[in-house]
């Protein structure tokens, strides 16, 4: 058996050598290190894939974050909810422009931000949402963007973790994750579902002067050299993570589906087991572990565990050379730079749960049925004593 990784970037390289390796040559020939033709080519290519009229890429996926809040120009003292189980660059970037984070729980079946707990926290001061697709499935795009227009907040997609993925309407429509509200955010660092091979991000919009301000934000506020019409940061794709990008970019459905398939095999194996939930996906149009669509691209496969201790299967399975994660292991209301004597520990009750419970197992294109069975009999085999 091959060894078992967590990210198995090196087995997906081998795949796509050869024309990883032509782009990557032909961006040092022609030297455009920078806004060179790569980085125009895979914007437009993945404008087309996500149906989205503008893509502007960045540095990474925290700029990615930053620079939409800077163009929606938000001020300091606004407040922006978003939810308290993710990672910490959706708060931070929050809180480095002086806007007010505002953490709310997430739902129990998909870790998702739970729509009751943002209608609860709206007050005159919030002007946006920011969703969180957390480990590759939508949150509940309909209903916040019907508060938001409700309430005329901003929304801000926080889609690092699923791109790829679809959202369905109520009424069967069909949208990619990351272009619904006013603007969409990702990441393409290496890990990721569409990953480069250092760090990367991108942003989405659908409203033509919002892009043209984004545009400007991204490249030292500049839209003619050395004029500096807006404030901005140095944020820019370089071309050889472009041309990586753009020579994955075709793949990215089949590398979904080769996570949904991994998926299925997990949640088959481990179907049964008390003290152990699966994930669960929640599109009306899903069969529950995403046969037919791609609701869920499962940037993570994460359990629930009951009655177990965490840290024991965690130390027994990367003693038997299966590599695991927590994510995550704190509540972002309790990490020391986001504590705010506002919050009140009841209405966490289900993050303050999720960091006791869960765990996320290997999870990349490259995993093979060998790999998944020995991993599932190992966890049944630890939890049958």
């Amino acid at each position: 058996m091959k060894k078992i990784q967590m990210v198995d970037l090196k087995g997906q390289y081998s795949d796509i050598k050869d024309i990883v390796n032509s782009s990557i040559q032909e961006v040092i020939e022609n030297t455009a290190f920078i806004n060179g033709p790569k980085v125009h080519e895979f914007q437009e290519h993945l404008e087309e894939y996500l149906g989205v009229k503008h893509v502007i890429p960045c540095g990474n996926g925290t700029d990615a974050l930053q620079i939409a809040m800077m163009g929606l120009g938000l001020k300091p003292g606004d407040e922006v909810i978003t939810a308290d189980f993710t990672f910490a660059a959706t708060v931070e970037v929050i809180a480095l422009l002086n806007l007010t984070p505002v953490l709310v729980d997430v739902n129990e079946d998909d870790f998702n931000i739970n729509i009751e707990a943002v209608k609860k926290a709206i007050t005159p001061k919030t002007k946006a949402i920011v969703p969180v697709h957390l480990f590759g499935q939508c949150a509940d795009m309909e209903a916040i963007m019907k508060i938001a227009k409700e309430h005329n907040l901003f929304v801000i997609e926080d889609n690092a973790q699923a791109i790829g993925a679809n959202y369905t309407y109520s009424d069967g429509t069909k949208v990619k994750a990351g272009t619904i509200g006013d603007v969409g955010a990702t990441s393409f660092f290496p890990s990721k579902n569409l990953g480069c091979y250092g760090d990367g991000g991108a942003i989405f919009t659908n409203d033509d002067d919002l892009a043209h301000t984004i545009r400007g934000i991204v490249n030292h506020g500049m839209y003619e050299r050395y004029h500096h019409d807006v404030v901005g940061v140095n944020s820019r794709l370089d071309s050889i993570q472009a041309a990586v990008l753009d020579a994955k970019l075709p793949r990215l459905d089949s590398y979904n589906k080769a996570r949904q398939t991994a998926a299925k095999k997990y949640s088959t194996a481990l179907e049964g087991i008390v003290s152990i939930t699966t994930p669960k996906t929640v599109s009306k149009s899903c069969d529950g572990i995403c046969d037919a669509c791609d609701c869920h691209v499962f940037h993570q496969y994460t359990l629930r565990i009951k009655g177990i201790d965490r840290d024991a299967l965690v130390k027994y399975l990367n003693d038997n050379g299966i590599p695991c994660g927590v994510y995550y292991p704190i509540p972002l209301h309790k990490q020391k730079a986001y504590q705010d004597s506002r919050y009140n520990e009841a209405d966490f009750k289900v993050t303050n749960q999720l960091v006791k419970d869960v765990i996320s197992l290997p999870m990349h294109t490259e995993l093979d049925d060998e790999q998944i069975g020995y991993i599932t009999s190992t966890i049944i085999k630890f939890v049958n004593g």
